[in-house]
C-alpha cells in the first residue's frame, strides 16, 4: 500500500447524497477474480451511455475532473452493500482522499485499508467546499495527515480528526498484510516452538 503523509490533488464535486456502493461499482463488474482492473468502471452507470460513449453530462468526465484525486460528496457516502469493490475501483481510478459529512461503516474501514483517507466534515464546511468548487475551476486542496489539516490557495484553514492507529498505517503504507509482516519474526518464532514449521 502506497504512503499518504501529504497529498495535493484537484476536487471533483460529486453533489450527491446516499450514493451506495452500487453506484460507485456496478454488481455486473463484480465477477472478476483479480483485485486490479476496478478504476475503469468507476461510476459506470453515470459516466456512461448505454451504448458505451461518455455521458457529457456526468461531472467526472468533464475536462478539469478527469486527473481529480479528491472527491467531495454529500452525507452517507459509500452505503449499501459492504463490497470491498466499491474503494477499490475509487483508489484505482486515482482518488486518494474522500471528504463528506459521514460515510458508512464498512466503507469507512475499508478506504483505510486500501490506502485512501476518508475524512469526515461538518455539513456547513463541505458546504462552503461546494461553493469553493463552483467559484474555482480545477479548484485544488492540500491535505496533510501529519497534521490532520486542510488547506487551500484562497485562504481555507481547516483540521479533521482520525484515529491514529489508522492515521499511522496510512503514513506508513502499512495494509493488513503488512502489519501482520512487522511481526514475522515473532510469528515463526511461534510456528517452530509449536512444530509448525
Amino acid at each position: 500500500m502506497r504512503p499518504l503523509v501529504t497529498h495535493t490533488g484537484v476536487v471533483f464535486p460529486l453533489d450527491r447524497a446516499n450514493v451506495d456502493t452500487d453506484q460507485i461499482i456496478p454488481k455486473q463488474f463484480l465477477k472478476r477474480i483479480e483485485r486490479t482492473g476496478f478504476g475503469q468502471f468507476l461510476f459506470y452507470d453515470w459516466r456512461y451511455l448505454p451504448d458505451g460513449s461518455e455521458n457529457p453530462d456526468f461531472e467526472l468526465n468533464h475536462r478539469p475532473y478527469r486527473g481529480a484525486s479528491i472527491l467531495l460528496a454529500r452525507r452517507n457516502f459509500g452505503c449499501g452493500s459492504s463490497r470491498e469493490h466499491a474503494p477499490w475501483a475509487l483508489e484505482q481510478f486515482g482518488f486518494r482522499v474522500l471528504i463528506a459529512p459521514s460515510f458508512a461503516d464498512i466503507f469507512y474501514n475499508n478506504c483505510f485499508k486500501n490506502g485512501m483517507l476518508p475524512i469526515r466534515l461538518d455539513e456547513a464546511t463541505v458546504e462552503e467546499l461546494f461553493r469553493r468548487c463552483r467559484a474555482h475551476i480545477g479548484y485544488q486542496l492540500m491535505v496533510d495527515l501529519q497534521q490532520c489539516s486542510i488547506s487551500d490557495d484562497y485562504g481555507l484553514r481547516l483540521t479533521f480528526e482520525v484515529d491514529q492507529f489508522r492515521r499511522h498505517c496510512l503514513l506508513s503504507g502499512l495494509d493488513d498484510v503488512a502489519l501482520t509482516l512487522q511481526h514475522e519474526q515473532l510469528i515463526e518464532a511461534y510456528e517452530r516452538q509449536h512444530g509448525i514449521i
